[in-house]
């Protein structure tokens, strides 16, 4: 080996460590940065030995889909599983204290009570204090589930936006990508970058990518809709500020295509955007539709006859309970089940929709019975709606044939419609049935939102384990550079020994 040679050697050693020592660095100052991929400097041969060829990039394409997928299931269902729990601490705690099962099981005893003491007036006044306190209870849930469908709408809006502008992160980053792969190089950053906003759109919707020529990546949701094909497609919503029980929210549309709801306990929604839906348009209105049921079945239930036409065949009125109107009038008409309505405009009813809306925000005791103007014992005698209705005329203080009459009517079967998950039975039942409902969708859920967890874990930790940092290859590695810094070194020494040795011989 010449000298000239020996020192181009040399320097080509120098610059190989200084760059691999470099790029060791920036890997060991990413170990925790789940959205970095390791890099390693890769060698070839030359004239004058090894050389720097180039920076790779570690990447798994199938590890990195299956990472995307199992985010975006995670999100979505850990999303309904807390849009569940919001919606089970309106029940009070593990014992349902505020349950509409628990409330109108305290009305029935003190009914029965009553019934039992009829000449004590202050069990009149006590019945009517629990016929509020299933009123109250009523209303405030209904709010509050409104409330919650308010907060998702909200929420939907936040993460539209946040999607929108990943879209057009993510337009800058495949661009940097492909102007590279156009000059025969690889920009790693942008790489990462890319893959990161994907990973991060994940968790709103589910998305599926393709890379087309030239290294650019085309993005659909997982219903193929386009999020980015060259362009980033708009993401469209329209929030609603305030909700009531028949009002409905404004869909969310991608490229125009309406996102579809996620459905069941262990829902099939892809990111947050489908389980919010699902809660505002599904979940919560689902429950609603049973509150309504529940106070149509009160006021039902508790409905006043003509004593010579106790069935109600010539119609009944709101007894106990009654409802406000929109303007928050009190109104004494029993609200109908299920009616048929046209939906075609062709004059013919065709769909079963429910007779009624928002009944349980707007149920109410009646105001006849209200101290201080209203008079409890009504509840025993009958003739809330006037002397016509009074079924003790003897104003017997004994009297109980219609408190009787109001607890075999709560455990009377009466139909509820299908639309909020009804059938046949009595109204304890329903009641009962709509916290089963509920717990049955929420531990489903939440059942569902550990294993989805787990899977998104041992997804991440698998595409880690493959792209990832390791500070211990990283640090191994220096040594190896180390060791090279030493020969090159080494080298140096001994031609500056030749360099001398020929010098002092020159003369």
């Amino acid at each position: 080996m010449s000298i000239s040679s020996a020192l181009s050697t040399t320097k080509q050693i120098f610059s190989n460590t200084g760059t691999q020592t470099s790029v060791t660095s920036t890997n060991i100052a990413n170990t925790q940065n789940a959205n970095y991929a390791k890099r390693t400097a890769v060698l070839a041969s030359s004239g004058n030995g090894a050389l720097i060829a180039t920076i790779s990039r570690e990447q798994n394409e199938p590890l990195l889909r299956q990472s995307i997928t199992s985010t975006s299931l995670a999100s979505g269902q850990s999303t309904l599983a807390k849009g569940l729990e919001e919606i089970r601490s309106l029940l009070g705690g593990n014992g349902y204290e505020t349950s509409m099962s628990k409330k109108m099981t305290t009305l029935l005893n003190n009914i029965g009570a009553y019934a039992a003491k009829p000449s004590e007036s202050t069990l009149a006044a006590t019945v009517v204090s629990s016929a509020q306190d299933v009123v109250n209870t009523l209303n405030t849930t209904s709010n509050e589930v409104q409330a919650i469908r308010s907060r998702a709408d909200a929420e939907i809006k936040t993460q539209v936006d946040k999607l929108n502008g990943l879209l057009s992160e993510f337009d800058t980053a495949n661009t940097a990508v492909v102007q590279a792969a156009a000059l025969g190089k690889q920009d790693n950053d942008a790489l990462d970058k890319r893959d990161m906003l994907v990973k991060q759109m994940s968790e709103i919707v589910g998305v599926s990518s393709t890379i087309r020529t030239g290294n650019d990546m085309a993005l659909y949701t997982t219903d193929g809709t386009t999020l980015f094909e060259t362009i980033p497609r708009k993401v469209g919503f329209v929030p609603t500020t305030t909700y009531t029980a028949d009002i409905e929210g404004q869909p969310i549309t991608i490229d125009g295509v309406e996102l579809k709801a996620g459905v069941g306990g262990d829902t099939n929604a892809s990111g947050s955007l489908q389980a919010l839906r699902q809660i505002r348009d599904g979940v919560a209105p689902q429950y609603q539709a049973q509150l309504d049921e529940m106070a149509r079945g009160l006021i039902k239930s508790f409905a006043e006859t003509l004593p010579s036409d106790p069935k109600g065949t010539f119609g009944a009125v709101a007894g106990l309970f009654t409802h406000k109107d929109a303007s928050g009038v009190e109104q004494f008409n029993v609200p109908p089940g299920i009616v048929k309505v046209d939906i075609n405009g062709d004059g013919i009813p065709d769909v079963d929709k429910p007779g009624f809306t928002n009944l349980g925000a707007r149920i109410m005791v009646n105001s006849a019975l209200v101290p201080p103007t209203g008079v409890p014992t009504l509840i025993r005698d009958g003739g809330m709606n006037g002397p016509g209705y009074k079924w003790n005329t003897n104003n017997d203080s004994s009297y109980s044939a219609l408190l009787d009459r109001y607890v075999v009517m709560m455990q009377a079967k009466q139909g509820f419609d299908e639309i909020s998950g009804g059938t046949q039975k009595d109204l304890m039942s329903y009641a009962s049935d709509s916290t089963g409902w509920l717990e049955s969708l929420r531990s489903s859920s939440a059942a569902a939102t550990e294993v989805k967890s787990a899977m998104q874990a041992r997804s991440a930790e698998a595409l880690s384990s493959e792209t990832g940092v390791s500070l211990d290859e990283e640090l191994s590695l220096l040594l190896d550079i180390e060791q090279s810094y030493k020969a090159a070194t080494k080298l140096v020494s001994t031609i500056d020994e030749m360099m001398s040795a020929l010098l002092n011989a020159a003369g």
